[in-house]
């Protein structure tokens, strides 16, 4: 932390101030379930200063030469490496990450701002001929104006700076809002981060607030023409509608229901590891998730041996620990809503065949079996350390399986051939689709996103580059035209 931050206040304008609002946040370890800090929570007040702050700031950093804000960028990255063992130490205590969850989200997070560093020079126009005799068309890529950006408690850090390292990139100016359980992993970091950098006044707003009190108000304020958000497809569904409303742009990554496919010419061990990492990094709390495994009957109980022997060595505990794999969910709210699934799906049938000891905020990795995709703890995103199994006779029915749910973000295929996986990964309606791998990848410079629920637009290179900025057309004539009144 620098020598002035305080991560227990709002970020506007380059200073750190106290919310004005009555009310007050906690910032909770979802391990030990002690309080952080309290702070005083933002008002609507706070969020139009923050918003105009960043309106002041945009003109003057849109202007700013495109080796300027490439330095900016390279800036963050050094920020970053130099404090690397804060960001852990905090996406540890704050989102309950594991040591190996914690690097590679700060690993991701330092790519998406590498990758960032170069779009001050890929904003290209385009010179087009005119059908019509002495004109010139230029079409010029110019920055949006304001972002705003909704954080996720989860992956916290990567997917704030997901959105705020590239519209800074692009000439942007950001608001960030953050997942009050993740308020500094998700927001006050990333301010102090670009403030030790050098950027400038306005350039990065962090306004902590609920959303009960500044959620509307932050879609719906006339100053951002972007809102980008990462959660749920509840939530993002009502981001979307306030959006339209107001004729705002949106980025949207929202649930995922997704699928790992074990085919009968399946590599089994190879695919095991793959749903053990899949389904169980970070607890499961990952839009990525695997949250459906569909394995073929002829190789079912195979397959389940294989994979209960995998999951039986991981360990579920205290997430500071060098050797967890496997750490607290995010708050209590979160394991009870597991529970409940869970325990109406065994109702229902499914079998319980490892697992599911609860521990405070953990769930010990649970299989189940018996599975079937109208049960609550498959039709619902699980987002927890519960790894349904169900059994498919054949190709169509792994397909119609995998397609009957409503979102569409990202899957994966294991399988003895390439082209076979190839073939059934046509098939799958989803955004992102990984064959002999497992679903959560996620690179700098490839397009993200989903179909369906799961979301609209994409980040990622040159997608999140054209997200963030705006075409704009130009004519010159540059003889006298002739015009048809006056023939």
């Amino acid at each position: 932390m620098s020598q002035t931050a305080d991560f227990a206040k709002q970020y506007i304008n380059g200073n750190w101030i106290d919310g004005s609002s009555s009310k007050t946040l906690e910032n909770i370890n979802p391990h030990s379930e002690e309080v952080i800090f309290e702070m005083a929570s933002a008002s609507e007040e706070d969020l139009n200063e923050a918003y105009k702050s960043a309106e002041k700031a945009q003109k003057t950093w849109a202007a700013t030469p495109p080796g300027e804000k490439q330095q900016l960028l390279e800036h963050v990255i050094q920020v970053m490496d130099k404090r690397k063992d804060e960001i852990i130490s905090w996406l540890v205590k704050e989102s309950g990450s594991t040591l190996m969850k914690a690097q590679l989200e700060f690993d991701i997070a330092r790519g998406i701002a590498k990758e960032s560093a170069s779009f001050p020079y890929r904003m290209k126009g385009q010179l087009m001929d005119s059908d019509i005799p002495g004109k010139e068309i230029r079409v010029h890529k110019n920055p949006k104006g304001v972002i705003g950006v909704i954080g996720p408690w989860n992956f916290p850090f990567h997917l704030s700076m997901r959105s705020v390292a590239p519209a800074i990139a692009t000439g942007n100016t950001v608001v960030l809002k953050p997942a009050s359980d993740t308020i500094v992993t998700a927001g006050t970091l990333l301010a102090d981060i670009f403030h030790e950098a050098g950027a400038p006044e306005g350039l990065i707003n962090v306004i902590a607030g609920r959303g009960s009190e500044i959620g509307d108000a932050f879609v719906q304020h006339p100053v951002p023409k972007v809102i980008s958000f990462t959660g749920s497809t509840e939530v993002g569904s009502h981001i979307a509608k306030q959006a339209g409303e107001k004729i705002k742009d949106t980025a949207l990554e929202l649930g995922g229901n997704n699928v790992l496919i074990v085919t009968k010419d399946a590599d089994l061990d190879a695919a095991a590891e793959s749903a053990a990492f899949g389904k169980f990094l970070h607890q499961g709390q990952i839009c990525m998730s695997i949250n459906r495994i569909l394995v073929h009957e002829g190789i079912h109980d195979e397959f389940v041996d294989i994979f209960k022997k995998k999951l039986e060595s991981l360990k579920t505990g205290d997430p500071s620990e060098q050797d967890t794999v496997i750490g607290p969910l995010i708050n209590r709210s979160q394991v009870e809503r597991i529970q409940d699934d869970l325990e109406q799906s065994l109702n229902q049938g499914a079998e319980l065949i490892l697992g599911g000891k609860i521990e405070g905020n953990l769930i010990h990795p649970a299989i189940l079996t018996n599975v079937t995709n109208d049960m609550p703890i498959a039709k619902n995103e699980i987002f927890g350390p519960v790894a349904p199994v169900i059994s498919f006779k054949d190709e169509e029915e792994a397909v119609n399986l995998a397609n009957e749910v409503p979102y569409g973000l990202s899957g994966a295929v294991h399988t003895g051939t390439i082209e076979h996986g190839e073939r059934i990964a046509e098939q799958i309606e989803t955004g992102m689709i990984h064959i002999n791998d497992q679903p959560v990848n996620d690179e700098a410079h490839m397009a993200f996103g989903g179909e369906k629920d799961s979301g609209l637009g994409r980040f990622g290179g040159e997608w999140v580059l054209d997200k963030f900025t705006t075409d704009k057309t130009v004519t010159i004539q540059k003889e006298r035209r002739p015009y048809p009144f006056f023939e």
